[in-house]
């Protein structure tokens, strides 16, 4: 059972940045499997894919309505994904879930089994 724990979020204007941390613990997987990412649900609509990056080589998938204002990276020894969120609009906001699971190359899929409690981030024009 890997348990998530997330910080950051809060308050941001348009154009500003914030940075969100997530670290996992008791997780069983292999670097090679092991997988993490980002989720996040804005009000009234349906949790939208942020972000994944695979564990053994760091390689990243983004959503499109954050490529290239986005980045997400880790620190394996600390078991930790971060979300570097740059050029915030009003329309990122949304409370972020942080996710961890596998990474399948068959379907080029991530497959996410564990989440954490969510924190907000709000945006404001």
């Amino acid at each position: 059972q890997v348990q998530l724990f997330e910080s950051g979020g809060g308050l941001a204007q348009a154009g500003g940045s914030l940075r969100l941390s997530c670290a996992a613990s008791g997780r069983t997987y292999s670097n090679s499997a092991f997988a993490m990412g980002w989720y996040r649900q804005a009000p009234g609509k349906e949790r939208e894919f942020v972000t994944g990056i695979r564990w053994s080589s760091g390689r990243t998938t983004y959503g499109d309505n954050v490529q290239g204002r986005f980045t997400t990276s880790r620190d394996i020894a600390a078991d930790t994904v971060y979300l570097q969120m740059d050029n915030l609009e009003p329309g990122d906001t949304a409370v972020y879930y942080c996710a961890a699971g596998i990474y399948l190359p068959p379907r080029s899929e991530f497959e996410f089994k564990f989440w954490g409690q969510g924190t907000q981030v709000t945006v404001s024009s």
